[in-house]
């Protein structure tokens, strides 16, 4: 099963090769944001991160209800953070 999983954009890498930097329940990664060049993303924005795309901008609101319904679904909201942990920037 794949998730789309809530993400903060904490920096933004490299704007012309529409690279952003996230963070998922304390684990940062490395994005592209290229699917949502017209929503001028900011540090700080919420985004819905999908195998390494942010395919949504959502507000805080919808992030924290979406986690905590993420976090319910037990091992497959487990697995998809280990995932998302074994390609942690170092």
């Amino acid at each position: 099963m794949c998730l789309g999983i809530p993400g903060r954009v904490v920096v933004i890498v490299d704007a012309e090769a529409h690279l952003a930097e996230v963070d998922v329940n304390g684990v940062r990664r490395k994005i592209s944001v290229r699917l949502l060049a017209d929503d001028q993303l900011h540090v700080g924005d919420w985004v819905l991160v999908h195998v390494g795309f942010a395919i949504a901008k959502i507000d805080e609101r919808e992030a924290k209800l979406t986690l905590d319904q993420v976090q319910k679904m037990g091992a497959d909201y487990l697995t998809e953070i280990d995932a998302f942990t074994s390609s942690a920037i170092s």
